[in-house]
């Protein structure tokens, strides 16, 4: 479904505007999002979404509107924000509303609870600033065919997305792409800590390191083949990457950590659940 069955008669309200509030925002807009169709509800916005929103004419409320009823009711607010929020924008809800929450940890029951109707529930992460986002997703019953697609084309407009088939495994989706940004990060951390124990300055290590990654994944990105393949692609039997492998893959390698570290990650979320 396009982005076009958002209307000023049928919006999508968006209420909260910060980082990731506004990365959709943007994407919604270079998608062909009317700006007319969008309402965006947040007491105090960075100055950079203020900006958008001057500049495309969007409609900007410090308070959920009297006398609007959404088409989508996207809810990106901080957790800890959403027992305060929830019965702020109930009268938001008709009979043809679809809520979207990308909220960690607030369960689809919780939000029933509040709202009522038709719900999916989200975790997106943060590489949906630059348009290359990861977002999982779990619909209630209540959510349509038609409501599917439309959730699917507003997430879309940020990278990449996919359906769970139980609730719980979107605290896997938190574990593994929503976190996952920071594992990356901590990679490049470690690959320029590694650089300057072999000799390069600090600075040299750095812009190796980094560059090393994303000149990596944006191979993975355009390439067919999976990243397996890929990796044996650049390993020469008995050659230097053959012999950094053997360590990263051993026992005690790469592999068990990460597994560790996704299993961490999604027992948070578990207990952020409740």
């Amino acid at each position: 479904m396009s982005l076009s069955a958002l209307t000023p008669s049928s919006p999508i309200v968006l209420i909260g505007a910060g980082k990731m509030g506004g990365a959709l925002l943007t994407g919604w807009l270079a998608s062909g999002l009317d700006p007319k169709a969008v309402i965006v509800v947040d007491p105090k916005p960075p100055e950079e979404t203020l900006a958008l929103l001057a500049a495309h004419g969007i409609a900007h409320e410090t308070s959920a509107p009297a006398g609007v009823t959404a088409r989508v009711l996207l809810l990106a607010v901080k957790p800890q924000m959403m027992g305060t929020a929830l019965p702020a924008v109930r009268d938001l809800i008709g009979p043809g509303t679809v809520t979207i929450s990308i909220a960690a940890g607030t369960t689809i029951a919780t939000l029933e609870a509040a709202l009522g109707g038709a719900i999916v529930r989200t975790m997106p992460n943060t590489p949906a600033q630059v348009g290359r986002g990861m977002t999982g997703a779990f619909a209630n019953p209540a959510v349509t065919a038609e409501d599917r697609d439309l959730v699917g084309a507003l997430l879309a407009a940020v990278g990449e997305f996919g359906w769970v088939e139980t609730e719980s495994l979107i605290d896997t989706v938190t574990a593994v792409s929503g976190s996952g940004p920071a594992y990356v990060f901590l990679l490049v951390e470690c690959l320029t800590k590694a650089g300057i124990e072999a000799g390069f300055t600090p600075e040299l290590a750095a812009r190796f390191a980094r560059q090393t990654i994303v000149g990596a994944g944006e191979l993975l990105n355009q390439s067919p083949l999976p990243a397996d393949t890929l990796r044996k692609n650049v390993t020469s039997p008995g050659g230097t990457t053959a012999a950094a492998l053997n360590v990263l893959m051993a026992e005690d390698g790469l592999a068990p950590l990460l597994v560790r570290a996704v299993a961490a990650a999604k027992q948070r979320a578990e207990e952020l659940a409740g």
